[in-house]
């Protein structure tokens, strides 16, 4: 019945429609002739973006649980208000929480879904009571996203966020990150140790946790196996986290299958630990990435 609702309010046919899964999961369907892509009302959270002619540049994982208050392994998450673990929860409440589609939109085969967030019992319990999110996807040959945060209380805010993308590659030892060489980071994966990346390229051989602090670099993504370049640009965003379980730890998180670390890493567009934002009452703060995917060295396919 609420898929039956929106899509009256908001289907468009062939391009949009909602449809209700197992647990009343409502997944929103996007085809046209720029993209395929999929979003999950529950958390905002876009599990599929392919940009026609190309294999899915978003990696879902193997286990990924789908039912209420469970958030989803692989796509884009959307965390706030805090990154990373809490004693309430890891990487906050929004990623679990059902957000409102508000508007949808087709112009020249782009597609665009605005949805919001405001607070609910749970959030008010954790003391977040004056906020409201509101969260622009845009679908076509490139991804763009725009997280806007309104603090609408008396007091200032505190929060921390990320866009915690998941990147599909063909196999991560043959992947290499460009945009961050010479950068601070604090390494997750040796108690934050502070380090500095002294290749020109990050290369992936196992564990990696990165936590690059006070950084408004485009990231470039080379995946070798694949043969493109992906690169993540943004704005209103001071720090870049670079993640995979690697071997070493897979075997901590159910809804990843054995082997899923080869094929994914997180490059994600945030303001976490001393980049969180502190924003005054009354006050809006804007989070954007752009993704784009090009053929190997400009060649083609």
């Amino acid at each position: 019945m609420i898929a039956e609702t929106l899509n009256a309010a908001f289907g468009i046919p062939g391009a949009f429609t909602l449809k209700e899964a197992a647990h009343h999961y409502v997944r929103a369907n996007i085809s046209t002739t720029r993209a395929e892509a999929a979003m999950y009302l529950q958390g905002a959270h876009l599990a599929q973006w392919q940009p026609a002619g190309e294999s899915p540049v978003l990696f879902l994982g193997t286990r990924s649980a789908f039912s209420p208050g469970e958030a989803i392994r692989g796509g884009i998450p959307v965390v706030f208000p805090w990154f990373g673990a809490r004693g309430c929860g890891l990487h906050g409440f929004a990623r679990t929480s059902l957000w409102d589609l508000q508007s949808v939109n087709l112009k020249d085969d782009n597609l665009e879904m605005k949805l919001s967030l405001s607070p609910d019992t749970r959030a008010r319990a954790l003391g977040f009571d004056g906020f409201r999110l509101e969260y622009a996807v845009r679908i076509g040959q490139s991804l763009e996203l725009e997280l806007v945060t309104y603090n609408q209380s008396t007091q200032t805010m505190h929060f921390e966020e990320a866009l915690h993308t998941y990147i599909a590659v063909g196999e991560i030892r043959r992947t290499s990150l460009g945009g961050l060489a010479g950068a601070l980071y604090l390494d997750a994966a040796d108690q934050f140790a502070e380090k500095r990346q002294a290749e020109a390229e990050l290369r992936f051989s196992g564990h990696t946790n990165s936590l690059y602090p006070d950084t408004a670099a485009t990231c470039v993504l080379h995946d070798e196996v694949n043969r493109r370049l992906i690169s993540i640009e943004k704005s209103g965003s001071r720090t870049t986290v670079v993640w995979n379980p690697g071997e070493e730890t897979i075997g901590k998180f159910p809804d990843l299958g054995a082997d899923d670390w080869h094929r994914f890493v997180c490059v994600e567009t945030a303001n976490a630990r001393g980049d969180a934002i502190a924003l005054a009452p009354g006050a809006t703060h804007r989070m954007a990435a752009r993704i784009t995917v090009e053929p190997e060295y400009g060649g083609s396919r």
